[in-house]
């Protein structure tokens, strides 16, 4: 029965960050729902522990979602 109920509960959608120092390093990784504070701090698509001590890849850091209004003007022109 508690498998039934779990495919109607509400999931928790966790988001991936690594924090990079100002050489690029990958120093740690933190799943949360918000956006940690401060600058060091970047989305990735998973977590890797390979690159823990290494330079983070540039594929995985996520990439922004256009704004609707971006979009928009792109249709309008």
């Amino acid at each position: 029965m508690d498998f039934l109920w779990s495919l109607f509960s509400l999931r928790r959608h966790y988001r991936h960050y690594a924090r990079v120092d100002q050489s690029g390093i990958c120093q740690a990784f933190k799943r949360c729902r918000q956006a940690p504070t401060g600058s060091e701090w970047v989305e990735i698509v998973e977590e890797n522990l390979s690159w823990l001590g290494a330079p983070l890849p540039a594929n995985a850091r996520r990439q922004r979602a256009a704004s609707r209004s971006a979009a928009h003007s792109l249709l309008t022109v």
